[in-house]
């Protein structure tokens, strides 16, 4: 139920009010009207702004309103009807995401015993280091599988580690290719040339090597497994955000002359791929490096692992090792490292959150449903005597 307020009728008292006032004995022109300079004192009042506010619906609040009163009959099928609604969602998306096949390999190197442990202390400018981690598979993954590379402890939302971009310059602005906008700093030039890609986010871009292979039963001839780089990427990023400077020629090495590297890099951005079409700023591994991560722990796609064979699954059960080009140093921020494949279903990847979040709602919902159902079963009709509006 709902109250209403009739504005019409108060204005109307309040109009009938003024006027009847105005009528009485004693007005202007009647025996006991004001003398000379009582009106003249009354004009120069009257010409002093008055702080009264207007006499409008909206200034003096008689606005019409409408205010709901929750009564059982509107809040106990509100709360039945959203435990019904969301508890089997609840389970649905929690049931699917226990489907998606996942693994998950950590290569910090943090354990003595780790194959990685050696290249702990990597740095930006040391020479890659090198190392094998054998794993097992014990269920196939049968869809494509998709490869992530997780990072901990690394905030990717600092403020100023997110304004630390040039996007005129990512879009192939040639203007801002040469004058980086002053957010970069203090990775805008170096060597007294313009840095492209400027900026702390593209100075930190992940650079680790990660291949996959399949290792037979005899322990011979390790078979490499496939990994497609192109399609990582969102078609926005790709077709939209980030694109090449233009000129005269298509060559990237000319069109980036002039410009420096960034400081972390082994090479300049043109040397990223020998594929035109992943290269510069539309690397697809730059490109999903640039989106940032809103959390410390994040995974970022890496590649893809196509299905070839629709009677044979993506990776088969067996035994397999992940070579690594060990480059990226985390250990100074105690940061870790970890490689993950995994499937996905029409919901996404794996996220038992929202399946949990849903089926916690509902329940609670329909628990306070069943609560109040009692209380008002039990005690509403003591208050059937009283004057409360239907």
């Amino acid at each position: 139920m709902a109250m209403n307020y009739n504005a019409k009728e108060e204005a109307a008292a309040v109009d009938g009010h003024t006027s009847g006032m105005a009528s009485m004995p004693g007005g202007s022109g009647g025996g006991g009207g004001l003398s000379g300079a009582g009106r003249s004192s009354g004009s120069a009042a009257a010409a002093v702004k008055s702080r009264k506010p207007d006499n409008t619906a909206f200034k003096q609040q008689r606005l019409p309103a409408w205010q709901p009163i929750l009564t059982a009959g509107t809040v106990l099928p509100a709360f039945f009807v959203i435990g019904l609604i969301f508890i089997p969602i609840g389970i649905g998306i929690f049931v699917t995401s226990n489907n998606i096949r996942e693994y998950e390999i950590d290569y910090t190197g943090i354990e003595p015993n780790s194959p990685c442990h050696k290249c702990l202390n990597v740095s930006w400018n040391s020479t890659p280091c090198y190392c094998t981690i054998f794993f097992t598979l014990d269920k196939p993954f049968e869809s494509n599988v998709f490869m992530y590379y997780g990072l901990s402890n690394f905030y990717q939302n600092h403020r100023r580690y997110v304004k630390s971009r040039d996007d005129s310059q990512l879009n192939g602005d040639n203007s801002s290719l040469f004058n980086p906008s002053k957010e970069c700093e203090p990775y805008r030039t170096s060597d007294d040339k313009p840095i492209a890609p400027c900026g702390a986010i593209a100075n930190s871009m992940f650079n680790d090597t990660l291949t996959l292979f399949r290792i037979d039963p005899n322990g011979t001839n390790p078979k490499r497994i496939p990994l497609t780089k192109k399609g990582i990427a969102w078609w926005t990023d790709k077709n939209v955000k980030f694109r090449n400077p233009v000129g005269d020629t298509k060559n990237l090495t000319v069109l980036f002359h002039g410009t420096s590297k960034p400081v972390n890099w082994p090479k300049p951005v043109y040397m990223l791929d020998s594929d035109p079409d992943n290269n510069g700023f539309i690397n697809e591994d730059f490109i999903v490096w640039m989106r940032t991560a809103a959390l410390p722990t994040f995974r970022k796609l890496y590649r893809l692992i196509e299905r070839k064979d629709n009677l044979q699954p993506t990776l088969a059960a067996g035994n397999y090792s992940l070579v690594i080009t060990y480059n990226y140093p985390v250990h100074s921020f105690d940061g870790r490292k970890r490689m993950i494949l995994s499937t996905i279903s029409w919901m996404g990847g794996k996220n038992p959150f929202l399946g949990i979040a849903y089926i916690t709602v509902g329940s609670i919902c329909f628990f306070l449903g069943v609560v109040l159902l009692f209380i008002h079963h039990k005690y509403g009709n003591r208050n059937n005597s009283a004057d409360i509006p239907n």
